[in-house]
């Protein structure tokens, strides 16, 4: 039996490749297939089955694709509804790969069709529980993000705890539990960074399987803090349910290499939007106008989700030579299929043609300090979460989450200066980036974020602990 966990940090997802005797099963694989394929062929193994744990809503599942490819069919759990074939399995169905067994748990609680697989071994041992969204490393999934659903989140909630209780926490301590996210998802509040861990050890220190606790206790502490789930969530539950288009397809548009003249005519023509993917300092040295920055070397594709609020928005963008088939596929992967190009050679090719470009003020935490000294009135923007804030933050400084930013563009001044900061300087490109386009001239980014500020002489909170935060 082999079991690996392919792990990609971006959406902090883990997919699941097990193999026994020739035979292997995909649990929740991601949208390019190709690693799964490859990993089958050179292990001389045929997939059998693909396997889904609910209708993800932070990214594009690769389940057609990879259906289509092997011929394997679809696996569901109970109340699935997609519309396409797929095998709806039932409660307790079981599924042989090789010498092993997957044994079906419906789990509902973070959505209705919610459902863990119980990996049992060779022996009928139970080995693993490859729990999706319903429990995590440290965390459960949040209640609230079932598609057309009628119930509240507090019902869903309600559901989860029954799953916990009556078909996760009954099972043997030393089952290995596989969540399909790590710490960095929006699909839970306060996720561990570990990737798995032993059932017994998260009956200890999960909080969501204290033994002692109620039902009312348990709604009452996974619905708190709850912020509003990112906008393009319902529309990759969509795509998973209905389909979508083939990958291979996705990527011959996306990676058309543009002229600098033909990707300024493409941008007007199309009213595409613009996205440099470059490092925040190098967009801030040089940038097409109008364009936003969100650097391929951080959390890309959630960020992307996160402020684009239409996954069928065209897009054009700018990367670093060499990375343009990365950009594609990370843009899909959470349903952005609608990449018509790229600026071939680059921002150089932008300049060397000659064309309009636009830069952003970028200072050290120091020269803020010395500014603030000079005038306390300045206006200081911190978009980090309301948890980083709320922890610690400079005392002059105004909250303005980078994932709500679109949604308080009239609550800043226009006429006044604006020094943005996030922890360490990747969002706060991103929030100048989204100010700039929409007519903000008078913005400046700190560079190193927080982290650096935090060595300067700006005042600041005492820190809090996030976990003690209500």
């Amino acid at each position: 039996m082999k079991v690996e966990q392919i792990y990609t940090g971006c959406l902090a997802q883990g997919a699941y490749y097990i193999e026994s005797k020739g035979e292997a099963a995909i649990i929740d694989p991601l949208r390019e297939i190709k690693p799964y394929l490859t990993k089958a062929e050179q292990n001389g193994a045929t997939i059998k089955y693909v396997l889904e744990t609910h209708f993800h809503a932070d990214f594009v599942s690769g389940h057609l694709d990879l259906a289509r490819s092997t011929g394997a069919p679809i696996i569901f759990g109970p109340n699935a509804s997609p519309s396409f074939d797929a095998h709806i399995a039932a409660d307790g169905e079981e599924f042989r790969v090789g010498d092993v067994t997957i044994k079906v748990l419906h789990t509902p609680g973070h959505t209705m069709e919610s459902t863990t697989y119980l990996l049992k071994d060779e022996h009928g041992k139970d080995y693993a529980l490859f729990t999706g969204d319903t429990l995590f490393i440290g965390d459960v999934g949040r209640p609230d993000l079932a598609a057309k659903s009628d119930l509240t989140q507090e019902q869903l909630a309600a559901h989860l705890y029954d799953s916990l209780r009556n078909k996760i926490m009954p099972l043997a301590d030393e089952v290995i539990v596989y969540p399909a996210h790590g710490a960095g998802s929006a699909c839970g509040k306060n996720m561990s960074k570990e990737t798995s861990d032993t059932l017994g050890n998260q009956k200890q220190t999960n909080y969501a399987l204290r033994a002692d606790m109620t039902k009312e206790e348990f709604v009452k502490e996974v619905t708190d803090g709850l912020l509003p789930p990112p906008g393009y969530f319902p529309m990759n539950v969509q795509m998973n349910r209905d389909g979508y288009e083939n990958i291979d397809t996705v990527m011959q548009q996306g990676l058309q290499a543009l002229t600098p003249d033909a990707f300024e005519a493409a941008a007007t023509e199309t009213g595409a939007l613009v996205l440099d993917t470059r490092k925040p300092q190098e967009f801030a040295k040089g940038f097409v106008p109008g364009s936003i920055n969100i650097g391929i070397d951080g959390g890309f594709a959630p960020w992307v989700g996160a402020l684009i609020p239409d996954v069928k928005q065209p897009i054009l963008f700018i990367a670093e030579e060499g990375r343009e088939e990365e950009v594609v596929t990370r843009l899909a992967r959470v349903g952005f299929d609608y990449t018509f190009g790229y600026l071939k050679g680059g921002f150089v090719a932008w300049q060397a043609a000659g064309k309009v470009a636009d830069k952003i003020q970028s200072i050290p935490a120091e020269t803020l300090a010395s500014l603030y000294e000079q005038d306390k009135q300045i206006y200081i923007i911190d978009v980090r979460k309301p948890g980083e804030f709320s922890s610690e933050h400079l005392t002059p400084a105004l909250s303005k989450p980078l994932d709500f930013l679109n949604e308080h563009l009239a609550e800043l001044p226009k006429d006044q200066t604006l020094y943005i900061h996030c922890a360490y300087g990747y969002r706060s490109m991103i929030a100048a980036s989204i100010l700039k386009a929409r007519g903000f001239d008078k913005l400046v980014d700190v560079m190193g974020g927080y982290a650096a500020l935090k060595s300067t002489t700006l005042p600041r909170t005492n820190f809090v602990c996030p976990s003690t935060l209500s």
